[in-house]
């Protein structure tokens, strides 16, 4: 299981890395291998206003539909339109092609509150 050190983590397998002020988001290796093969992505709206773990996507894939869970409260400022056309990428890479969108945080401290990739690692070898 791919975990970068670089990022923060929620207990509800998403990623978040921050960038200038912004929070990128995605789903983690972890959540991808246990969907198994994706075949669609459903992105919010720029513009959205999320809570901080608020549902804001849905990744269905060819076992289940999972919601995708905010890691901070914020707007959406950009979505990755990309994988509308290769939702594939959330298998293939996670933490690189495969993001979903970008927030623009509330309070971009609360990245802090995250979990860090060894207490992200601890959480599922639970």
């Amino acid at each position: 299981m791919d975990v970068p050190e670089d990022l923060r983590y929620t207990s509800d397998h998403e990623w978040a890395r921050l960038e200038g002020g912004r929070v990128r988001v995605g789903s983690t290796d972890f959540a991808q291998d246990a969907l198994g093969d994706i075949v669609f992505v459903d992105l919010p709206s720029i513009g959205a206003e999320l809570a901080a773990g608020g549902a804001f996507a849905e990744v269905e894939s060819t076992k289940s539909v999972s919601q995708i869970y905010a890691p901070v409260a914020g707007t959406v400022v950009e979505v990755n339109e990309a994988l509308r056309e290769a939702p594939e990428s959330l298998n293939s890479d996670p933490y690189g092609a495969g993001w979903l969108c970008v927030f623009e945080p509330t309070d971009p401290s609360e990245v802090e509150n995250l979990l860090d990739a060894a207490g992200y690692r601890a959480a599922t070898e639970a």
